[in-house]
């Protein structure tokens, strides 16, 4: 195994310990500071994100918006893959970055504005991602693939680890797969909207507080970014290490 393996190695083993491993206490008494922050969140707020949730998920799954001009990339060493993707992390977490600081300096309306903006640049991050990878994003069960990575990075502990253990073993859950109609039917909207809301809703309503909101948007939608990156870069690192064993 060459120097570089041997770093994806060490760097693997210490991401499987990160998401498998319960939240710290603090993060913990932050889920109920958030519950009560979504008590004083009016009713139509709600339903906006969750509509905002729906209609992503739903672009993913059937859309060409984030497929039309992506190729799966063959042929290219895995270092070569993964400096790619570190300059894609990069670039996504200064677009996420700029785009949350525009809309936190206009306080509550342009801080809801920000929220499907947030999900449409995440979710190109990852198909872009998957395609640097060699993923081919036209099919079904990459698309939900990226759906799982987008959950496990924005879930809390029994959820997370439950969505890692699929992803873990995707080729055995890809057969498992129902169809597009039938996933879409099936899909729980409110537990996934729930999940991600969970995660993220406190520092978005800081974002929220004008004057205030410009610095916390442009810094929460960097971390973001920064941890769906880490999430893709390892899971398809993973995958494509274990199709060449």
């Amino acid at each position: 195994m060459d120097a570089y393996m041997e770093k994806v190695d060490r760097e693997l083993l210490a991401w499987n310990k990160k998401m498998t491993r319960k939240s710290p206490l603090l993060n913990r008494y932050a889920k109920g500071v958030q519950s009560r922050v979504n008590q004083m969140i009016p009713e139509r707020v709600h339903q906006f994100l969750t509509t905002s949730i729906k209609n992503m998920v739903q672009a993913a799954i059937i859309g060409s918006a984030y497929t039309t001009k992506r190729q799966p990339i063959e042929g290219m060493p895995l270092e070569e893959r993964d400096r790619f993707v570190l300059d894609k992390i990069n670039y996504y977490k200064k677009l996420a970055m700029v785009e949350g600081a525009g809309t936190g300096a206009g306080g509550i309306l342009l801080g809801i504005a920000d929220f499907p903006l947030l999900l449409g640049i995440k979710m190109k991050f990852l198909f872009d991602v998957a395609s640097v990878y060699g993923f081919n994003v036209k099919e079904f069960k990459e698309r939900l693939y990226i759906l799982h990575l987008f959950q496990l990075t924005f879930s809390r502990d029994e959820k997370r680890i439950e969505i890692y253990q699929k992803v873990m073993k995707w080729e055995e859950e890809a057969y498992k797969l129902p169809s597009k109609e039938d996933y879409e039917r099936d899909i729980d909207w409110k537990a996934f909207q729930m999940e991600y809301r969970d995660y993220i809703d406190l520092p978005k309503m800081l974002q929220m507080i004008p004057g205030f909101g410009a610095l916390v948007g442009a810094y929460v939608n960097y971390h973001f970014l920064d941890a769906l990156g880490e999430t893709a870069m390892n899971a398809y690192r993973r995958r494509i290490i274990e199709h060449h064993k």
